[in-house]
């Protein structure tokens, strides 16, 4: 049983007043109510993976919120990466605790046998789709499995024990399902044949990790020497040599070959660091990026030098496609020069492909054209042709599965404008431009293309003759309504397959055939959770799934899209969430969550986006579990920052922000809904920063929560969000956005959580810590919440609890506690 909002905040009000009394940094993990325990406990809706010939379907059940003691593991900072050294992977990844086949698409299920104690990654299917391999994350190492797509078997593949620290998401295996725990990525990957496997292993009998000094050598140097440019503000860089020693250590791996019908372990090439292996087509070489010295102390190993090569099965260079150095004198808006964005031409057996600037990587060069394309065929002797170029800075490419056809789409900033045009890299001509759009510009989106992926693990467009697919969100004034479209490259014409009725949301997962006439589609209403469907285009539907409701007791909460204006006329909206007892005409205290954006016209800026449709889930330390505490919650709150010029829009950051606060809670006011008393504001990262600006330039709030902000923009000085001005050059813009800079007019209680290892970029834990004691000692009243092992979003289970309590307790405490205005 849901309990009653009064149950809710008597015991919210107790346990407050029970962790106030204790000192400073005693107070232990707190635990909100069953009720909401219930909700946050549920379990999740699986998201499916299709197998590449659309017969078996297969869904994983993420560990959502993993013991703070899994955290708490060793973890090694190192060159923009967090590194386990216990499995050789990536820290704090998310792990599958279950698998389960499904035949599409009757949806009949098939258990997957697995490991004891499980954490794995979603599974990559086979390029015939009838065998998937996984990974496994034990303290030992990370192992491969691979599994019948039939009856479910699996087996571990033997002498494997993966690196996964360089591991990027991969090409994916033919629908949706993002990568797991510790390799899913670029360290395993099938051959074209399906008969092999290539996999990126721990050096072979590497010996101990580099043992830490006890005594250093001396002191720790750094130095320029000129022409250096300014970088983004980074977490986890390399500080010392031995840093460097341990990030090689660490990050050196093994490139081999597997054959899965005898197990053979074959060595490609000698260890390195190997940023990323792509397999040719044809199957026959690899295009290897390694990295290597000199690293640097300011920037990530994705701008150490790199060579990338063309590699043959022996490991033998074949052709050096690039040798980059280290990126320290790219603009912050520019490129580096030299070849980047170095990929296959999926429908040739090996052609790569690749992007040079023209430009000399820099915006403010006045140039024709900006960047140019070209390609060069195996045995890759001849010089390279140049196949297309751009007048715009290049933005990507989606390749058709046969020829030279492909849509290319370039990108300019001021403007925001994106242009995507049809090309033949084979036969140059004049490109002929599909569609070009302010890319904010939500309501004219044609939605993004559907893709299939080849053997060898690329993705390329699902072609039917001249058709292409397109699945779109289809936002409108309405909200989101998804859709299926089929367009014809040589006539233009689109044809609508489906679109997402104005009762449900409804969004397209995958094609079943080639032509459109079925496909799988992911179905949710306010009173429906999500399942997935077979649909055809003539309207038949019959279901793949049937997930019950994961929380029952949270279904009476009103939820609403409304809309309302700006006092400037700048269209505006909120979702309102309303508690399960809500009588109608109560004024409630009331929760603004809410994340700026930057927009150049008024019209982007007031789309509406989302949907009412969807059904609502409770989960993380959401600002929605409020109105189960009895306050009316406006989330998704739109606050836009409207100016015609990026370069300058934060001149009007404030105002904007504050206009964009007072016409919300007006307009929930208006609505009967809120009392304008007892409004509380928060947000978080660039919220946050909204949330203490809020708080320190007007009196619509009793409070404000600010979870995992960089209120002193000082610390950022090289531009942070979409603010690309130095400090040197608009150092007015940066002290006026600083909210630390006010911390004295900053009045109202503002609770301050941040995650102690944050990886994010400028939100050091030392961000909040100042502001904490700027506002202590200018009499405010402020509480410092600092979250052990966490990054920059929070995901240990003691700390998700812990959070929920701090955060209810304080707007209990100074928002719902304040005298209610009259209704």
């Amino acid at each position: 049983m849901l309990l009653t909002a009064m149950k809710l905040r008597f015991q919210f009000a107790s346990l407050f007043c029970l962790a106030a009394a204790a000192l400073p940094g005693a107070v232990v993990y707190q635990k909100p109510p069953k009720a909401v325990l219930d909700v946050l406990n549920a379990p999740t809706t699986p998201t499916l993976s299709l197998n590449p010939a659309r017969t078996y379907s297969i869904e994983g059940r993420p560990v959502r919120y993993p013991p703070i003691a899994e955290l708490a593991e060793p973890m090694l900072r190192l060159a923009g990466l967090r590194i386990n050294p216990k499995t050789n992977g990536l820290h704090n990844t998310v792990f599958q605790s279950s698998l389960l086949l499904r035949k599409v698409p009757e949806g009949t299920p098939i258990k997957v046998e697995l490991p004891a104690n499980p954490k794995l990654s979603m599974p990559h299917w086979s390029p015939d789709g009838k065998q998937f391999v996984f990974t496994n994350a034990t303290t030992a190492g990370i192992e491969v499995w691979l599994g019948d797509s039939i009856t479910g078997k699996t087996r571990k593949i033997e002498g494997v024990k993966l690196n996964a620290v360089m591991a990027a998401p991969a090409f994916g295996g033919g629908g949706r399902g993002g990568r797991g725990g510790g390799g899913g990525g670029s360290d395993v990957q099938w051959m074209p044949d399906g008969k092999m496997l290539l996999v990126e292993m721990v050096k072979p009998n590497r010996g101990a990790p580099p043992a830490t000094p006890v005594v250093p050598p001396g002191p720790h140097v750094q130095e320029s020497l000129g022409g250096a440019r300014g970088s983004a503000t980074l977490e986890d860089m390399l500080q010392n040599p031995h840093d460097e020693d341990l990030f090689e250590y660490y990050a050196t791996s093994q490139l081999a070959l597997v054959d899965l019908a005898t197990n053979k372990v074959t060595p490609v090439g000698k260890p390195g660091i190997i940023e990323s292996a792509r397999i040719s087509p044809d199957g026959q070489f690899f295009l290897v990026t390694t990295t290597h010295k000199p690293f640097s102390y300011l920037l990530s190993y994705r701008s150490f030098p790199r060579d990338i090569e063309v590699w043959d099965h022996t490991g033998k260079i074949v052709h050096k496609a690039a040798s980059l150095p280290l990126e320290e004198r790219v603009s912050l808006l520019g490129v580096p020069t030299g070849p980047r964005d170095i990929q296959w031409r999926p429908s040739e057996p090996a052609t790569l492909l690749w992007v040079e600037a023209l430009d000399e990587g820099d915006l403010k060069n006045k140039v024709p054209y900006r960047d140019k394309v070209l390609t060069l065929q195996a045995p890759f002797a001849r010089s390279p042709h140049e196949a297309f170029k751009t007048e715009q800075r290049f933005q990507g490419i989606q390749f058709a599965g046969k020829g030279g056809l492909a849509i290319l789409s370039d990108f300019e900033r001021q403007k925001r404008w994106v242009r995507t045009m049809l090309i033949d890299l084979d036969h140059p001509a004049e490109p002929r431009v599909l569609w070009a759009r302010n890319n904010q510009d939500r309501y004219k989106d044609p939605g993004n293309f559907v893709l299939k992926s080849m053997p060898n693990g690329s993705r390329v467009l699902i072609q039917d003759s001249d058709n292409i697919f397109l699945e779109g969100p289809g936002s409108s004034p309405e909200g989101d309504r998804p859709f299926l479209d089929r367009y014809n490259l040589s006539t233009g014409k689109t044809d609508r397959l489906f679109r997402c009725d104005a009762d449900h949301f409804e969004e397209v997962v995958a094609l079943l055939d080639s032509h459109g006439d079925r496909f799988v589609t992911r179905r949710e209403s306010p009173t429906e959770p999500p399942n997935y469907y077979v649909r055809t285009a003539a309207g038949a539907m019959s279901a793949m799934t049937k997930f019950p409701d994961p929380q029952p007791s949270i279904r009476g909460i009103h939820r609403e899209l409304v809309r309302y204006k700006r006092a400037d006329g700048v269209d505006l909206s909120f979702t309102l969430y309303l508690p399960p007892d809500y009588k109608q005409g109560t004024r409630l205290p009331t929760v603004i969550w809410a994340y700026p954006y930057e927009y150049n016209d008024a019209d982007t800026a007031g789309q509406v986006s989302g949907s009412a449709q969807r059904f609502t889930e409770m989960t993380g330390y959401s600002e929605l579990f409020f109105a189960l505490d009895g306050y009316a919650v406006l989330a998704n709150t739109a606050m836009p920052v409207v100016g015609s010029d990026p370069d300058t829009v934060n001149n009007t950051y404030i105002d904007q922000i504050v206009a964009d606060a007072k016409a919300a809670i007006d307009k929930a006011a208006e609505m009967g809904v809120t009392d304008p008393a007892r409004v509380g504001v928060g947000g978080h990262s660039y919220g946050a920063f909204m949330t203490d600006n809020l708080l320190a330039h007007c009196d619509l709030f009793k409070a404000g929560i600010a979870e995992s902000g960089a209120p002193n923009r000082t610390l950022t000085p090289f531009g942070f969000q979409s603010e690309r001005r130095t400090i040197w050059q608009a150092p007015d813009v940066y002290l006026k956005m600083s909210p630390f800079m006010f911390a004295d007019k900053l009045k109202a209680p503002i609770l301050l959580i941040h995650g102690e290892a944050d990886d994010n970029d400028g939100t050091f834990p030392v961000q909040s810590d100042r502001m904490y004691q700027a506002v202590r000692g200018n009499g405010g009243t402020v509480r410092l919440v600092f979250l052990p092992f966490e990054a920059h979003g929070y995901r240990g289970r003691e700390t998700i609890e812990h959070v929920l309590w701090e955060k209810f307790a304080w707007f209990d405490k100074y928002v719902k506690g304040t005298a209610a205005g009259a209704n």
